[in-house]
């Protein structure tokens, strides 16, 4: 019974990230606060990606090169068969999904896959997690560059694109604070690996930052107006299938192709999840701010969902195969 309980205990991130959004419902930030609050946000976002470069270790992706059939599978998964099925839930539109909503479907599926939820879930299940480190920060890395592409391709007439403003916003908040950390790391990298769980603080103080401000910015725009209970219901139903679908591709997948069960599950869960610490800040430089909120919805719900089952999956399959014991996928859940 304990243990059950445990499982079902909620996750205090989680439990942030929906207070974050009542609190942005309620007292929404205004005038000059909104002014302060934007330009926090943007150098809270430049931290982040400085961070994400220091942490990023060369030789790490260099050794996970190696296994290159699984990341070219990963990379597919999360840049191929993703924009795929979103851009078949098109068919869902407008009886299902507004076209507001279908934009952040949209926008979901070409985000990166995390780093430390893909690598922990890999862990606890017993999978192969040195491909998964190498798979999963290639993914993020790439998304960099490749999520904004993929939008403006999938989604240009639509909210979303890259122009001249945002293609400066890209490099100068996300690319260069990324090159900078990474050529940094000689330096920092032993710090910042002992201080790791404090900076983690910073890393989910940002994104709850970046949530409160682009729903701020959605709640001047009639948010709760745009979108009610059915529609709420409808695009968690969404967001369950897509989740659902990837996860029994994925694992299909490297089947047929042959990996051992250890690939297979590095294969499941880097292949499945999607990166809310990168999708909230491209998002925010993206999408104008009266469409953000809307955009970054599926996001949430899609983190939220996959934080859930893919524990639960990677709890399953650790138990049946003893693995050794992994940190818990609920303190990597903010990427």
């Amino acid at each position: 019974m304990s243990t059950l309980l445990r499982r079902l205990r909620p996750d205090p991130y989680v439990l942030a990230l929906l207070a974050t959004v009542g609190v942005a419902a309620l007292a929404p930030a205004s005038g000059a606060g909104a002014t302060v609050a934007d330009s926090v946000t943007d150098v809270a976002i430049a931290g982040l990606f400085f961070l994400y470069g220091a942490r990023l270790s060369s030789r790490a992706v260099l050794d996970g090169l190696k296994h290159w059939r699984l990341h070219v599978v990963v990379f597919l998964c999360t840049f191929a068969l993703f924009p795929l099925l979103g851009l078949g839930a098109n068919l869902l539109v407008p009886v299902v999904l507004t076209p507001a909503l279908y934009s952040g479907v949209l926008f979901l599926c070409t985000l990166p896959s995390t780093v430390q939820s893909s690598i922990a879930f890999t862990a606890t299940a017993g999978g192969n997690v040195a491909s998964a480190i190498c798979s999963a920060s290639l993914s993020n890395m790439a998304g960099i560059a490749l999520t904004p592409l993929l939008v403006a391709l999938l989604m240009g007439g639509d909210g979303g694109g890259i122009s001249a403003s945002s293609v400066l916003s890209l490099v100068f908040q996300l690319l260069l604070p990324f090159v900078v950390g990474h050529l940094s790391r000689r330096w920092i990298g032993d710090g910042i690996e002992r201080h790791k769980k404090v900076l983690s603080y910073y890393d989910r103080g940002s994104i709850l930052l970046i949530v409160y401000v682009a729903f701020s910015k959605s709640m001047a725009g009639g948010i709760w107006q745009q979108i009610g209970v059915l529609q709420l219901a409808a695009l968690f139903a969404v967001i369950a299938v897509l989740l659902t679908a990837v996860l029994l591709i994925t694992r299909g997948a490297a089947r047929v192709l042959g990996f051992d069960r250890g690939d297979e599950k590095a294969i499941v869960f880097c292949g499945s999840v999607k990166s809310l610490a990168t999708g909230l800040p491209i998002a925010n430089v993206l999408f104008p701010s009266t469409l953000v909120g809307l955009v970054v919805l599926p996001v949430m719900l899609y983190h939220l969902t996959q934080l859930i089952v893919c524990a639960v999956l990677a709890q399953r399959q650790g138990s049946a195969a003893e693995p050794q014991r992994a940190p818990e996928p609920e303190v990597a859940a903010a990427r």
